[in-house]
């Protein structure tokens, strides 16, 4: 039990804390508590997912690894529909089992009361369910496929997700359900050689191990050698005999209550009590979980403290606020030393750390010593200063042991422990990879689709099919040839084989491709000689502007804002375009760049394309700006004559340094005294003479603009000359993957969705693609939840009508907005965290992505569901969309589905109408490459991708084979990424990757790495051919590089000797290995 002592302090020390204990000054009671007590495992049930999450990170800082578990709660709430995803369930078994492992069991359990209250697996189900690899042991493939399945594995081609695995050639893939990342496990001779997690997004190996502990990806676990058929079960009281609680698996354990736990737990069984009595359905759910009287009992027992608000504050200043952070720092530390409290500065950024607690050291006139851990802490000298490395992102006094924790946050606001990173690549070159059923263009035949993979004398081939059904066979080693032309087959016309029409096309388009880019150069030149001026913010007001940002800030924000303050400060005009996924912080961002306007001394206007948004910017600027004391006004159909003649006055006046607005900014009878920036929200909705005004509303003026439409990778080039490009594609920490859910309308489900939501204090959407179908849905809902309040909204109401249903719903009047596709983009209700949208086909893939962005943008997780109508047969282009928003639903999927919607829809809307009709024409990939080529030469850049491809004939048998990589489409994906990498260093990364992806490579593979290092090194040395024989190898060139070549090397050496443009070895060989040693001779002596 927890001492009378340690309990007290616990409840003293927060009464006066809201909104609850920093995670720091928890686990540091816990921690004490683990040495102080030698028991059972504790159990600390936190408030929130999140606060589990992060006490559990600062326990593994204070206890070290190896001694703490999470017991995760399941996606959504009770009868909501949701199957619990593979993660969550892998948590849940894995800590079970940790649990059932006396000699080895953790210290600490931390939890949520949604967790503990969902039944799980009897002790008796998850004897033995999991499966062990060592590295040196024996594996047998079919043995662990056959385990995988049953643990509720799912084999996949690309693993990524948890409860994914492949296996496939010399390397299984899995991503245990209860790991942060996926893992390889290598063999050989049914003998593991090696096991490594790795990135799941560059797929690279992260780290080594000796044992990999593969968890259960379902609750649902067969008995004995079962194998389990039919219709997935869904409930634990159906499945097993006596489903088990988690109390029954930690019989000795004591239990921490958070405060605010109790509220939690009682929301739960209030959406458990008002299912219905006699419902079946209904009935499984509440045996899945246990009743209050159980809750109350079994928690009751255990209760050893509740951790509640106290009269001492644990908080620790946030010295970033003041004028003078350090000095601050001095007065709160120099009195807690005085009194033996040991100070100790945190963070994970050791370069930031170094200059933090130098500074520290300075202002206190003490010196600091590193520590390793927390245990050096607890027994350092008291008032020592010290420094950990560690992630610690909240500062907090641990009273008890006489401890005080400042992090570099604290100290440095949100440039702290976050730098800025390199813009992500967005896709692994997507727009070049094709597979098995893509349209593909051959760059001498055009469009043609990928039937397949035909075996032929030097390996395989891509059979490609064209009109009539004529067939095209292109050898792997030709497939430089090919690109990804990325629209549906059903909407392509197939051009002829022996037709000229492509040929012509294509020259014609090239050509284009070529003015545009000339003009985009001109363009970007006329940028470049342009002035403006210099903004330099008052430093210290700008990082009090910035440490008020209540949330970490991500790489990409922290790079974004970067590039936006070094445009602000070049002294040319800014004109940058930051592109961020829906709910990824691009308005933090904006806010950044308008107080370094404002704090250089200058004004800023803040424009959206509807009065909703323009108020909602409204409110975010008042809300940072108001403790600075800088005056924010707006200018729209929201603020009445008189608060705009006030508006308009001060803006002519320089008394208002801000104005956010709709159209209502660009009236003519608005001046300013000194606009430096405007800050245009999703520029692409508004019409050309309005963006041209924005444009002129100053001289000399800085434009940032911002859009939630993702730009792919592909098009980014198109924007060349018009816009500096910042992508913001780093989720929030705090952001959640929208549940998504596709599948025909079901009333009931639908209804106990929507009343679920209201009972735990929500609101809903409910959208419809037309006008006409509101009136018909709204009858629905109030057949299936009379009892719910609806309100309408869609586009034929009055601006005003809209406007106002808009904000009336913002301020949480009403249940459920039942909207058209309105909806898309603009409306932020923190509350709404559950839509339906009716006939999803009706809508385009991006607009689907976008909806799904209008829930769950607070703290709990959003549901989206997709219903269809059940009598109407979708068409192959709407199964694909679904498929696609179904699939692609973690975070950041936005680029991913951008790219999508380009091979479903088209471009227009991004390039304007002529790029999307070349793009259309010649395709994503080939597009990308010519527009790339056709800049670098307009700009005179002599690093310009050549036209031209050295061809290497040396007659080696070179291939991927099959039992190497099974997979026909990542056979296909690597000989295109081996075809397209343009030097050594590439080429030697690639073979990294994919050795430590597949194992040590056959030699058929080694030749096609030896083949294209010959091909590289023939384009630098400007070798258009290299061939061999078994007689000579022989080096041709063009006659310019010919006469240069000669020039150079003067008299041939031994062996040697000119045949016209050609140089030739004379040799023997008389194998292919050996003409590859030949013709490496030649090259070196062509280098010199």
């Amino acid at each position: 039990m927890l001492k009378t002592a340690t309990l007290d302090s616990a409840k003293e020390t927060a009464e006066e804390l809201s909104p609850l204990q920093p995670v720091g000054a928890v686990a540091a009671m816990i921690a004490r508590h683990m040495r102080a007590e030698e028991s059972g495992p504790l159990v600390y049930v936190a408030s929130t997912g999140r606060r589990r999450r992060e006490i559990a990170g600062m326990l593994d800082v204070l206890l070290g690894g190896g001694e703490v578990a999470q017991f995760p709660a399941v996606e959504g709430y009770p009868g909501d529909g949701i199957e619990p995803g593979a993660a969550a369930m892998g948590g849940r078994t894995a800590t079970l089992r940790w649990l059932m492992d006396a000699d080895h069991r953790p210290s600490v359990v931390v939890t949520t009361p949604a967790a503990l209250i969902r039944r799980v697996p009897p002790r008796e189900a998850l004897r033995g369910t999991h499966l062990e690899i060592r590295v040196g042991e024996a594996i047998d493939l079919e043995e662990t496929k056959t385990a995988l399945l049953k643990l509720g594995y799912r084999l996949d081609e690309r693993v990524d997700e948890p409860g994914e695995a492949a296996i496939r050639g010399r390397v299984i893939e899995v991503f245990p359900a209860a790991a942060p990342r996926p893992c390889r496990v290598e063999h050989e001779d049914g003998t593991v050689t090696a096991i490594r997690s790795y990135d799941d997004a560059t797929q690279r190996s992260v780290a080594e191990s000796e044992l990999l502990i593969i968890d259960p990806a379902s609750e649902f676990l067969p008995a004995g050698d079962e194998d389990e058929e039919g219709d997935a079960p869904s409930f634990l009281c159906r499945y097993y005999a006596e489903p088990a609680s988690f109390f029954d698996h930690l019989p000795d354990g004591e239990i921490i209550l958070e405060e605010r736990a109790d509220i939690r737990a009682s929301e739960v069984f209030a959406i458990l009590d008002d299912l219905p009595v006699d419902e079946t359905h209904a009935k499984a759910i509440r045996e899945d979980h246990l009743d209050g009287e159980t809750w109350s009992r079994e928690v009751g027992a255990r209760l050893s403290a509740t951790v509640t608000s106290g009269k001492r504050s644990s908080n620790v200043p946030v010295f970033a606020l003041e004028k003078h952070p350090y000095r601050a720092f001095a007065d709160f530390a120099e009195p807690l030393a005085g009194k033996g409290y040991r100070v100790v500065v945190a963070g994970s950024d050791r370069r930031e750390l170094r200059t933090a607690a130098g500074r520290a050291a300075r202002m206190l006139k003490r010196e600091t010593r590193a520590v390793a851990s927390w245990a050096e802490v607890l027994d350092a000298e008291p008032g020592d200063l010290l420094v950990l490395e560690a992630p610690v992102t909240e500062g907090f006094l641990a009273h008890d042991d006489r401890i005080a924790i400042v992090c570099l946050r604290d100290l440095a606001g949100q440039r702290a422990d976050g730098g800025a990173s390199a813009e992500p690549e967005l896709f692994a070159e997507g727009d070049e990879v094709f597979a098995i059923g893509d349209v593909v263009v051959h760059l001498d035949h055009g469009l043609g689709i990928l039937d397949g993979l035909e075996t032929i004398d030097d390996g395989e081939a891509l059979s490609l099919r064209y009109a009539d059904d004529d067939t095209l066979l292109v050898p792997m080693s030709d497939i430089a040839a090919l690109w990804r032309y990325g629209g549906p087959a059903s909407q392509v016309k197939l051009d002829r084989l022996k037709g000229k029409q492509w040929l012509k096309r294509r020259d014609e388009i090239m050509t284009a491709i070529s003015d545009t880019a000339e003009r985009m150069v001109e363009l970007l030149k006329a940028r470049q000689e342009a002035k403006a001026s210099r903004l330099e913010p008052d430093r210290a007001r700008y990082e009090r502007f910035c440490a008020r940002f209540a949330f970490e800030m991500t790489k990409d924000q922290a790079s974004a804002t970067a590039a936006v303050l070094d445009d602000l400060a070049s002294g040319r005009p800014m004109d940058r375009l930051v592109c961020g996924d829906v709910g990824y912080g691009k308005t933090e961002v904006a806010l950044r760049a308008a107080a370094a306007a404002v704090f250089a001394g200058k004004q800023v206007a803040v424009v959206a394309p509807t009065t909703v948004l323009a108020q909602q910017h409204f409110r975010t600027f008042s809300e940072r700006f108001a403790p600075q004391g800088v005056s924010v006004a707006r200018l729209s159909r929201l603020a009445d004559k008189e608060e705009a003649e006030e508006a308009k006055a001060g803006l002519a006046d320089g008394s208002v340094q801000i104005v956010v607005g709709s159209h209502a900014v660009l009236s003519d009878d608005v001046s300013f005294t000194d606009l430096a920036l405007v800050v245009i929200d999703e520029e692409q909705r508004f019409g050309a003479e309005q963006k041209q005004r924005m444009r002129s509303l100053a001289d000399e003026l800085h434009v940032l603009t911002m859009t939630a439409t993702p730009i792919p990778r592909t098009l980014q080039a198109g924007f060349v000359g018009l816009h500096d490009v910042s992508i913001v594609a780093t989720a929030p920490v705090s952001r959640r993957p929208v549940k998504t859910m596709v599948g025909p309308f079901d009333a009931e489900k639908v209804g106990e969705a929507l009343r679920t939501e209201r009972k735990r204090g929500g609101q809903s959407f409910v959208v419809c693609p037309r006008i006409e179908d509101l009136d018909a849905m709204e009858d629905r809902l109030q057949a299936i939840a009379p009892e719910l309040e609806v309100r309408a909204l869609h586009g034929k109401m009055e601006p005003d009508a809209i406007d106002e249903a808009m904000l009336a719903f913002s301020r949480g009047e009403g249940d459920v907005l039942l909207a058209t596709g309105i909806l898309e983009s603009g409306l932020d209700v923190p509350r709404a965290n559950t839509m339906i949208v009716w006939r999803p086909d009706r809508f385009g893939l991006s607009q689907l992505h976008q909806l799904r962005g209008r829930v769950g943008r607070a703290t709990r997780r959003g549901t989206v569901v997709f219903a269809t109508d059940p009598d109407e047969e979708l068409s192959e282009g709407a199964k694909k969309r679904l498929i696609a928003i179904e699939e692609l639903s973690s975070l950041g999927a936005g680029f991913d589905i951008a790219g999508r919607d380009l091979d479903l829809r088209g471009t227009g809307e991004l390039l304007g109408d002529e790029q999307a009709g070349h793009l259309q024409t010649i395709g994503i990939g080939l597009y990308r490459r010519t527009l790339e080529r056709a800049l670098a030469l307009a700009r005179d850049d002599r690093t310009a991708p050549d036209e031209w491809r050295p061809t290497v004939d040396l007659g080696a048998r070179a291939s991927i084979p099959a039992d190497y990589v099974p997979e026909p489409d990542l056979r296909i994906e690597l000989a295109i990424l081996l075809e397209r990498i343009e030097d050594l260093s590439g080429l030697k990364a690639l073979r990294s990757e994919i050795e430590d992806r597949f194992g040590a490579m056959p030699q058929a593979l080694e030749t096609q790495f030896a083949l294209a290092t010959m091909r590289l090194r023939c384009q630098s040395l400007a070798v258009r051919a290299l061939d061999g024989g078994p007689k000579a190898v022989a080096a041709s060139f063009g006659g310019k590089d010919a006469e240069r070549v000669q020039k150079r090397l003067g008299k041939p050496g031994r062996g040697l000797r000119w045949s016209g443009t050609r140089l030739v070895r004379e040799c023997k060989s008389e194998t292919a290995e050996e003409r590859l040693k030949e013709a490496e001779a030649l090259l070196d002596a062509i280098e010199g």
